[in-house]
């Protein structure tokens, strides 16, 4: 295995450091809010966009932006004196709508020696039973909760702090060989709206990574498709006490199609790995008219469609079993599978697995369950693997982040950029 492009610079991790910029930054509210049509669709996303402004100015960040859209963009200049290609990291200021996301009160346990992990007084645990990663933490990693009432929000601001501290590192350690390094911070990726005002011609990156994956080791290069259908149930409302012969209830049709979809395959429930789904999350609406909205998921585009033809297949059958029941289904894409676009450029994924190794630890390929602002972005012409910052149980009050892990992410950043650094410009 070749030798580090930077050992003999390397300088260690000021972990106290970054774990100070992330207690600070899960302390503002960022939820996102997919009711509103404004972006950001929080203010607590301004906030926080306005602190890391302020940071990158006083560590003497270049080219600092904070656009109308509230995106966050920034330089860490060339210390090469050849030309060499400009990487780009970009994590994401909001956080999950599906838990409590204002007042977090983040509480630290050092050096985690094992056992359940007592959320304050709320009564709720990270238990051993359930968090088969919490064995991976054993042997002293600092991890940070909160008291139970909230979820903690590193996702994605473990990927926000250990961008802002590899830029502080990188400006205070001039010697590490890098490239032009450019940052993002994004707003509303969790309702998939991160990449909507993202500039491709504003990155002038060659290659790109995001910082928004659990754990630690991991290079996901690989993300689900997904497309998004609105059913829409059209009947005939007219008062209940002369309804006879002339009501069509259109609830009641959508809720029978519903009905129909698979229960025991095809549903986030029942798939694992690399199975895709139909998932109706949201139903509204009355007699007259009722809506619902379906996700479709699949590592295959093509099965999209097939997914989609299910629907409506459905939707004839129910509506021959209701005389004046009408359906129209729209189909939205949403992204497509980060995968197809990596293809055209391999040494994304092959120099962020290499880093790993002259690190040496043992990388994991995996596929994302889900997407990322890096699956939009490579479809726009940026290719962009996610990667590990140290990101458990998501999403949930019982969320966890290792600071051990948001540290390597900073280390494995340094290292990589150092082998692009080897790279001639194309």
């Amino acid at each position: 295995m070749n030798q580090s492009p930077v050992s003999k610079h390397r300088q260690p991790i000021q972990r106290d450091r970054l774990l100070s910029r992330f207690l600070r930054y899960v302390r503002v509210g960022t939820p996102a809010n997919a009711q509103t049509q404004q972006y950001p669709s929080s203010p607590g996303q301004w906030e926080l966009g306005r602190i890391l402004v302020s940071q990158l100015r006083q560590m003497g960040a270049q080219d600092i932006v904070h656009d109308e859209h509230g995106l966050v963009w920034a330089t860490i200049p060339s210390t090469m004196t050849s030309d060499c290609p400009t990487i780009l990291f970009n994590a994401h200021l909001d956080t999950s709508p599906e838990a409590p996301a204002e007042n977090v009160r983040p509480q630290v346990i050092d050096s985690y020696q094992g056992g359940d992990i007592r959320l304050g007084s709320s009564g709720k645990s990270i238990c051993v039973q359930d968090t088969p990663e919490l064995q991976s933490q054993l042997g002293g990693h600092t991890l940070i909760t909160t008291d139970g009432t909230t979820l903690l929000g590193g996702d994605d601001k473990a990927g926000v702090a250990a961008i802002m501290e590899l830029a502080e590192h990188l400006l205070e350690n001039p010697q590490l060989p890098h490239g032009p390094v450019r940052i993002l911070f994004t707003c509303d990726e969790e309702i998939g709206r991160g990449a909507d005002h993202v500039s491709i011609d504003m990155a002038q990156a060659s290659v790109a990574y995001t910082l928004d994956a659990a754990g630690a080791y991991h290079v996901e290069n690989a993300t689900f498709s997904a497309d998004m259908l609105e059913v829409i149930a059209v009947g005939r409302n007219i008062h209940p006490a002369i309804a006879k012969g002339k009501m069509v209830n259109a609830i009641r049709g959508l809720s029978l199609l519903l009905a129909e979809l698979p229960a025991d395959r095809l549903t986030p429930e029942t798939t694992c790995d690399r199975q895709g789904f139909l998932h109706p999350y949201l139903m509204t609406g009355g007699v007259g008219e009722a809506r619902a909205h379906i996700l479709l998921r699949d590592f295959e585009t093509s099965k999209l469609g097939d997914y989609a033809d299910l629907v409506g297949t459905l939707a004839k059958e129910i509506s021959s079993r209701i005389p004046g029941l009408q359906f129209t289904i729209n189909r939205q894409q949403q992204y497509r599978n980060m995968a197809e676009g990596l293809r055209n450029c391999p040494l994304a994924v092959e120099l962020a697995v290499q880093a790993h190794q002259r690190l040496g630890k043992q990388p994991c390929l995996s596929a994302i369950r889900g997407g990322t602002d890096g699956a939009h972005f490579t479809a726009m012409g940026l290719p962009t693997p996610n990667l590990s910052v140290g990101q458990h149980n998501v999403h949930s009050v019982l969320e966890f982040a290792s600071l051990d892990e948001m540290s390597y992410a900073v280390e494995h950043a340094i290292e990589l950029l150092a082998m692009w650094a080897e790279c001639p410009v194309s």
